[in-house]
């Protein structure tokens, strides 16, 4: 049976933790573990936190399709805003002008 403190040290010596062993760490936590398990589970953290140990994303495919998501309703958002300042500049050529009825300037 795989240890968490074995776990850890092959993360700490390659400085690199699977979505494998992450999910091992998980079940082994959710079992049993002594102290030196759990204080080799706080080392882990800390490695991880200070950036010397890099975890394997979990979400690598969620996070591409939310990206494609947020982009399609960005350009999504920017067609209506062209649309809206098509609109307004089509307005404004179109009215007649009536210098008469605009204000103007120092005169």
């Amino acid at each position: 049976m795989v240890l968490i403190k074995e776990i850890v040290q092959q993360a700490l010596t390659t400085g690199y933790l699977s979505v494998a062993d992450q999910n091992q760490l998980q079940v082994l936590l959710q079992t049993s573990y002594d102290s030196e398990d759990l204080d080799a589970y706080i080392i882990l953290q800390r490695a991880v936190d200070a950036g010397n140990v890099k975890q394997e994303s979990r979400t690598r495919k969620a996070s591409l399709s939310s990206n494609s998501k947020e982009a399609a309703s960005n350009i999504k958002l920017a067609y209506q805003i062209a649309a809206e300042i098509a609109f307004a500049a089509a307005v404004a050529l179109t009215r007649s002008k009536n210098t008469q009825d605009q204000p103007s300037l120092g005169t």
